[in-house]
């Protein structure tokens, strides 16, 4: 057995971590949760084949053999070969979701208790706790989810060991079937072979199929809490029937499950839907449809300087800016492909008197038609073209969410023409960009995922082997050229190339997938594009798609929540409030104005006959970076007295001071006031 600080140790076949735990240390062995090991003499996997998604097949994570070279295990499994082993406690990442996983069986197990009736479907952990979806046809109350976390309190106290057993499939199958748990004999069908014993876990009188680990017994579970319920359909179908998800959460300990809530007090506070509305940024009118934004005056003044620093960032990089149409005929669809691998994301076809037309859900195909309307010579390429376009995609009701997922949208999209030996320096100049961004905008950190394809799933990715190894490869060299650190995802590549997305990080820690990189041999050869090379002979350019905000809807969501409404100087829509302290010091509040205007800052004058407090109390609760105060000594000074957001009163300042001052920040599109 090798142990992570590179020793070995010799242990009988059929020793369990645990006993190598104990070997090392009983403090060790006391705070021991799970294994990983990986069997020596294959190589490890990738890391998304051993990395827990709650965003990416979870069913699959749950349910599939997981008999790898490199897996997570209970501390009571059986070591049957030589192996690396690491021993993982309560700080390893991997525990946290472990036990997140054994309390979605503690639920279960109350469920059944509580409501026998019940049919059982899965129970993932997620980053922020678990969840178990549920069949029964009673929907389950308040006081229900009150009475099941009771009965999970019972259940941990208990401590009922998780234990493996193995069975044989028909056995496991006809058992389903004959309590009418019509879920789980599904996924015994589906990710088990005839012939094969399926891993159930016991703890207590419950049984669950499910491949593991889980900590030892459910007194692990020190901390754990029913938060939400909300609907869901088996298999995502709405056809199926309808299911009850109940959503919890589970810590080593109750200060961590605190910490947490806290966490989910203040994200609250900065939800982009209430800000959305307190500060009158956007709105989502019913009469016109769900997953359609209305952008405000004050919201729309904020996406135009996004959109102005969008637009002129593109042309100082060398991209061409385009426009293009919102509606197709089908045939341009079926052309690209996304008719076939995407029309279930599209809008339905309407029906015109020349032919059946679909709204776009990308640009992509557009922007090919414009380069492929003139002959192409290598010395025109790379060739860029931009684009602030809408799209159009159809989000299943329920699926909605303010700014974050919506039906309409505006891609800052751009696609690359370029020949092969070009494609790597253009990723890398993408990334460069997709950084500026990022910092522009205030964000500090991002975390950087390569989704690539699953070469034995042809019937989901268009484009030969050869293609994906070059396109896999340009991503690679790209990103180690710019010694940026990433994970690898399998089988999450878009139908027409592998893809580098950045994840930012905003101030509460939280992950949010924006940018992205793409590269395509696909619509360059469905399109039968060309260009003539040095060689006098006509040779197929490759093709990168890329976009940096992903869209300003999402972008515009996530900035609002990242500064809790309270944007920088130079994206505020609202720069400085202008507050009168008596209706005597109108004029000279409309001259500050007038000369505010000038400089080309966004001011506004508050004329209500209103007391000077309330006045400030208002432009206050809008969030605005300066609220400046008019009055007699004042008028007389040609000044302004100055209240800068978080920071209270800072005196007065002559007015070309404030101007100064206002100039700086804009330049510097800092963060702080």
């Amino acid at each position: 057995m090798v142990l992570p600080d590179g020793s070995q140790r010799e242990f009988p076949a059929g020793a369990t971590p645990y006993d190598v735990a104990l070997s090392i240390s009983p403090r060790l062995a006391a705070a021991a949760v799970a294994a990983r090991v990986r069997t020596l003499g294959r190589p490890p996997a990738p890391a998304s084949a051993t990395a827990v998604d709650p965003d990416r097949d979870q069913e699959s994570s749950m349910y599939a053999a997981g008999d790898g070279a490199d897996r997570l295990v209970d501390l009571k499994a059986p070591l049957t070969e030589d192996a690396a082993l690491q021993i993982l406690t309560e700080k390893d990442p991997e525990s946290l979701r472990i036990l997140r996983h054994s309390a979605a069986h503690v639920l279960a197990t109350a469920v059944l208790e509580l409501y026998p009736e019940t049919k059982l479907g899965h129970g993932p952990p997620t980053d922020s706790g678990f969840f178990y979806d549920f069949y029964r046809p009673t929907p389950f109350t308040p006081e229900d989810l009150a009475a099941i976390e009771a009965r999970m309190t019972e259940v941990i106290r208990r401590r009922e060991p998780f234990v493996r057993e193995w069975r044989p499939r028909e056995e496991g199958l006809r058992r389903f079937h004959q309590d009418g748990d019509f879920m789980k004999a599904h996924f015994i069908e589906r990710f088990t072979r005839p012939g094969e014993e399926i891993s159930l876990y016991r703890n207590g009188g419950f049984v669950d199929f499910c491949r593991g680990p889980h900590v030892p017994d459910t007194g692990w579970i020190r901390a754990c809490k029913v938060t939400s319920l909300a609907g869901a359909y088996w298999l995502g179908d709405e056809k199926n029937p309808q299911l009850q998800r109940i959503y919890g959460t589970a810590f080593f300990s109750s200060k961590e499950m605190e910490q947490h809530f806290a966490r989910l007090e203040e994200a609250h506070r900065r939800d982009h839907r209430l800000l959305g509305k307190q500060l009158d940024l956007f709105s989502i009118q019913d009469l016109a449809g769900a997953g359609l934004i209305f952008w405000h005056p004050k919201g729309a003044t904020v996406r135009r300087i996004m959109e102005d620093w969008m637009r002129d960032e593109c042309v100082r990089r060398g991209y061409s800016l385009v426009y293009t149409p919102h509606v197709a005929r089908v045939n341009l669809w079926q052309t690209s492909g996304h008719e076939g691998f995407y029309s279930q994301n599209m809008f339905t076809p309407m029906e015109l008197d020349d032919a059946d037309y679909r709204m776009k859900p990308m640009n992509c195909p557009f922007h090919i038609l414009i380069y492929r309307n003139a002959p192409r010579s290598y010395r025109d390429l790379p060739v860029r073209y931009a684009e602030l376009g809408n799209v159009y995609r159809y989000e299943r009701s329920g699926t909605m969410h303010g700014l974050l997922r919506v039906r309409g949208f505006t891609q800052d999209d751009a696609h690359i023409f370029c020949t092969p030996a070009q494609i790597e320096d253009e990723v890398v100049a993408c990334i460069d960009f997709a950084q500026a961004v990022l910092s522009t905008f205030g964000f500090k950190e991002f975390q950087v995922e390569l989704s690539t394809w699953e070469a034995g799933d042809r019937k989901n990715y268009a484009g030969s082997d050869e293609n994906w190894t070059l396109a896999v490869q340009s991503l690679e060299n790209a990103l180690r050229r710019k010694r940026i650190a990433y994970r690898t995802i399998r089988g999450e590549a878009a139908f027409y190339g592998p893809k580098i997305d950045i994840k930012l990080v905003d101030v509460l820690g939280r992950l949010w997938q924006l940018s992205t990189v793409q590269f395509d041999f696909n619509l360059p050869e469905r399109f039968d594009l060309e260009y003539v090379g040095e060689d006098g002979q006509r040779h197929r350019p490759v093709m990168a798609h890329r976009a940096l905000f992903g869209s300003v809807e999402r972008f515009f969501g996530v900035l609002i929540e990242h500064y809790a409404g309270a944007f920088p100087f130079w994206l505020a829509p609202v720069q400085a409030g202008i507050v009168p302290i008596a209706e005597r010091h109108l004029p000279y509040a409309r001259q500050i104005e007038s000369r505010l205007l000038a400089a080309g800052l966004r001011v506004e004058v508050d004329a209500r006959n209103e007391k000077m407090n309330a006045k400030i109390r208002d432009f206050t609760l809008q969030k605005l970076p300066f609220i400046l105060v008019a009055g007699d000594k004042e008028s007389e000074a040609g000044a302004v007295s100055v209240r800068v957001r978080g920071k209270g009163d800072q005196g007065a300042q002559p007015i070309e001071a404030f101007l100064d001052r206002a100039r700086g920040l804009i330049q510097s599109k800092g963060i702080e006031l």
